[in-house]
């Protein structure tokens, strides 16, 4: 029997996001879009500022998924789904550190498989939708 059922919230965890790790995420990727580390550009197409690269979000959130199943089945390998939609851009100021707060409840239960609904949210926006995972037990 798991000692997990619907409505079970995870502890949530929260990633500081700065403009040096943008520019490290970006030497990493390779996306150097202007609008992750020029603010002036950012603005001038509409942006509020710079801005964290969508990818670097969802790799932060799949960083908490992947915790989750080595916490409750031993390794992150049973992280079957990991989906989401950007709904918002997480903003990030000069010499400012944003804090993006993730966290998941268990939506579904079948069997083996724990269904996550997951929550992102900076600065009390939710910045991505429809985010969900499938653990195996």
């Amino acid at each position: 029997m798991s000692k997990f059922e619907v409505g079970h919230q995870f502890a949530p965890k929260s990633y500081l996001i700065n403009r040096a790790a943008l520019v490290t995420y970006a030497d990493a990727s390779g996306d150097h879009n202007p609008i992750h580390q020029d603010e002036a550009f950012a603005v001038s197409v509409g942006l509020p500022n710079v801005i964290a690269h969508g990818m670097y979000t969802m790799g932060l959130v799949g960083e908490y998924v992947g915790a989750l199943a080595r916490e409750t089945a031993g390794t992150s390998a049973r992280v079957r789904e990991f989906s989401a939609r950007f709904t918002k851009p997480v903003v990030v100021p000069a010499n400012t550190d944003v804090e993006l707060i993730v966290s998941a409840s268990v939506v579904e239960m079948s069997g083996s498989e724990l269904r996550l609904e997951l929550s992102a949210v900076c600065d009390g926006v939710k910045v991505l939708g429809m985010a969900k995972a499938l653990v195996v037990l």
